[in-house]
């Protein structure tokens, strides 16, 4: 093509677009420096797994001899980089009305100081989402390789520290370490949801689950299952209500079933099958099942037949 850029022209290109940038719309600001930045809290995501998983994901390159003077200047590394990341968070955080910046630094230094008095309990749940993991799945061939190996432990463990944050009311930040987990594993855990222990995700991906789900303990889903509102045509307006399931204790979930309503309740002890699709409540102790799949079968685009296949009770645990 050659060189045919012509300097005043791309002077004109830069001065018009720039022009566009007057204000009046929600996607103008360029400022970088007052907001939470993406890349940093995605960091700060990694360095907390080192807290959590303090074996598994330290780093390699730091040569050990006081074991407990390295982890003294991780967390206070990590403390430093989030009371940065909460501070500017802070200045979206409507439900606390306007904030001076020193407001804000006295409640960000607050906040996470409460959020590491929470780390024995966010370790506590996650020892146990961890053998919950290694009870339900017969290829686990030890506690080891789950823990570096399934992506369900990673995103179950980015929301469990994420959903601290969302309690105290920190916005932005949680959803932006959920979203990072999702992006890494093809599991959407909102940060709000309330998940009790021994949550176990089998294999994981395209798993869904909203922000007013609630789980109880010992509840185990597989891949493609989604845990969502029945309609969200209401928007804005329906911020705050519930609008997605609960699910109680020792309930199974198989893949790419649907459970759909803040309304729905699904009762203890319940097997829910493949493919299904409820928006009504469940008693507790009831297997829930497609009745019936019909199944097309062809021979060199000219012979065909149909038949239908039923499901047993067998089904469920040949997954």
């Amino acid at each position: 093509m050659g060189n045919i850029i012509k300097e005043d022209e791309i002077d004109r290109i830069v001065r018009d677009v720039y022009a566009d940038l007057d204000g009046k719309k929600n996607i103008d600001a360029i400022s970088i420096y007052n907001k939470p930045d993406k890349s940093e809290v995605r960091e700060l995501v990694r360095d907390l797994f080192r807290v959590i998983y303090p074996g598994y994901y330290r780093d390699r390159s730091v040569k050990i001899y006081n074991p407990k003077n390295t982890f003294a200047v991780t967390v206070e590394d990590i403390f430093y980089h989030l009371n940065k990341q909460v501070t500017l968070a802070l200045d979206f955080c409507t439900r606390r009305g306007t904030m001076t910046a020193k407001d804000r630094e006295e409640e960000s230094y607050r906040v996470c100081k409460l959020f590491f008095e929470r780390i024995p309990v966010i370790r506590e749940y996650i020892e146990s989402d961890l053998l919950a993991a290694y009870d339900g799945d017969p290829a686990a061939g030890c506690l080891e390789e789950i823990i570096l190996a399934y992506p369900g432990l990673v995103a179950i463990t980015v929301y469990r520290i994420a959903h601290e944050l969302y309690k105290l009311q920190i916005p932005v930040l949680p959803r932006l370490m959920t979203e990072y987990a999702h992006s890494e594993t093809g599991i959407d855990i909102h940060p709000g949801a309330e998940i009790d222990k021994y949550f176990f995700i089998d294999h994981g991906t395209g798993i869904v689950i909203g922000e007013t789900t609630v789980i109880g303990k010992n509840v185990k889903i597989y891949q493609g299952v989604t845990l969502g509102a029945l309609s969200t045509r209401g928007g804005q307006k329906l911020s705050g209500k519930k609008r997605h399931p609960t699910i109680c204790d020792n309930v199974t979930i198989y893949a790419g079933a649907s459970i759909l309503g803040g309304d729905t309740v699904i009762g203890e002890n319940t097997v829910i099958g493949g493919n299904t699709f409820i928006t009504k409540s469940i008693d507790a102790n009831t297997i829930v099942s497609m009745k019936s799949v019909e199944m097309e079968y062809r021979t060199n685009g000219k012979d065909r037949h149909t038949e239908e296949v039923g499901q047993s009770d067998e089904w469920y645990y040949m997954i």
